[in-house]
């Protein structure tokens, strides 16, 4: 036991509710490994504590035992790899992963199999092809062009019924700034896209006159929103692939001595909601970390226990979509699609 122990810790493997691992789906454990792509991303973190509640609240009503043991890629498929080949290797009874790269689902999936250990993916969504290749093979995350398309009417309100508050410089055009996920993510590329398509398409000129990539950071996106704004202090929007790189850009702006509130996020996490109420950002699109969490974990007890999760309302065929909404201080909180 102390050498699997310590197997654990050099695996880079963080063990949330520790137990005696058994046989698979044989023994009083349920034992789940989730691999994530990196333990210090806000969002995540947010998801996998309340995937954790989840686990915790379901184990003290059905007085079962259940341990999940959350690995940290640290941004490395490779290492992402050998900590999936562990978790088989110890008989698990189901895999949660947060991918590292998406191309590589399908080694993923081929490993799973050859145990025949379901995968839930989350997050990060694997081509449709991959999701599709095997019948144990699931994912749960909400759809990345809904939340681009919901950044939109958070600039939208603003513009249709103050455009001055926005349009600093008053020549009729918004100047405005995007900070991007990392190059790599599906979800990056989309949201930066979609959410300036939606807003021109609504009829707000846009001029974009920075932007650059922070790989979801808050500390990166502090140091380049800096950056910008000594050299285009007539910026008047920053457009953000998520909160952790909104509250990086609304810390440079406060530490410069700006008013510049118009930020707008992705994500809903309780930094961001606050940062939203306190007026240092214009508002966000909550994803609902904790609906992700509990859904994932449903997801994963029903596949551990060998039972088809057909009955799960969400489901549509392998997929699970978390429904979002739109944060702002002084509207609240509204559903999509609007009614």
């Amino acid at each position: 036991m102390k050498r699997r122990l310590l197997s654990l810790l050099l695996g880079g493997l963080l063990c949330l509710s520790a137990c005696t691992p058994g046989e698979r789906g044989g023994g009083e454990t349920l034992r789940i490994g989730v691999a994530v792509y990196k333990g210090t991303d806000t969002y995540i973190t947010n998801m996998t504590q309340a995937m954790e509640a989840s686990a915790q609240a379901w184990s003290e009503e059905q007085g079962r035992r259940v341990q999940i043991t959350v690995s940290d890629a640290q941004e490395n498929q490779n290492t992402q790899n050998g900590q999936i080949d562990r978790f088989l290797s110890l008989g698990y009874d189901v895999l949660c992963v947060n991918l590292v790269d998406r191309t590589d689902a399908a080694r993923v999936i081929g490993k799973a199999r050859e145990a025949d250990v379901p995968v839930v993916f989350f997050n990060r969504e694997p081509v449709q092809e991959d999701l599709e290749s095997w019948e144990k093979v699931y994912y749960v995350g909400s759809d990345a062009r809904q939340s681009a398309q919901l950044q939109a009417p958070i600039v939208l309100e603003l513009w249709e019924s103050d455009p001055a508050a926005l349009d600093k410089n008053g020549d009729g055009v918004l100047q405005y700034a995007m900070l991007e996920g990392e190059s790599r993510h599906q979800d990056a590329m989309i949201r930066t896209e979609v959410s300036v398509q939606t807003l021109r398409e609504a009829g707000v000129p846009l001029e974009r006159v920075e932007g650059g990539i922070a790989n979801w950071e808050r500390s990166q996106a502090d140091v380049l929103t800096e950056s910008w704004l000594l050299e285009r202090p007539d910026i008047e929007l920053i457009l953000c692939n998520n909160d952790d790189m909104a509250l990086g850009a609304a810390d440079a702006v406060e530490r410069l001595g700006l008013d510049l509130g118009n930020i707008v996020g992705i994500d809903g996490t309780p930094q961001g909601l606050e940062a939203v109420e306190e007026g240092r950002l214009l508002g966000t699109v909550v994803m609902d970390y904790a609906a992700h969490g509990q859904a994932i974990f449903r997801l994963a007890r029903t596949l551990a226990a060998g039972e088809t999760p057909d009955g799960m309302e969400e489901l549509e065929e392998n997929t699970i979509r978390i429904p979002m909404y739109i944060f702002r201080a002084e509207s609240g909180p509204s559903a999509f699609p609007p009614n």
